[in-house]
């Protein structure tokens, strides 16, 4: 499975979000490690998106997309501070 960093979640995010969330800080609720999610490591080709710490490979978040919805799990992050544009 390619690795990617967490800018590699922008795309498939964006159609979520009207914020970049990439540019989103959050804490690892596995480790309190508290970074961007650009700093995460992100796999695409996992049945969703996933998103992992980079500290500790605790899962802050999946994306999983149908066809006319989605699924957003953000059960690894204890906070998100999203940041308008």
């Amino acid at each position: 499975m390619e690795e990617l960093d967490g800018n590699g979640a922008a795309g498939a995010l964006s159609e979520v979000f009207a914020v970049d969330v990439t540019a989103a800080r959050g804490e690892c609720a596995g480790c309190g490690n508290v970074a961007a999610l650009a700093e995460a490591r992100v796999f695409m080709d996992a049945p969703g998106l996933v998103i992992r710490c980079r500290n500790c490979e605790n899962v802050l978040l999946v994306l999983v997309r149908g066809k006319d919805r989605s699924w957003l799990g953000v059960q690894g992050l204890a906070w998100i501070e999203l940041v308008p544009r």
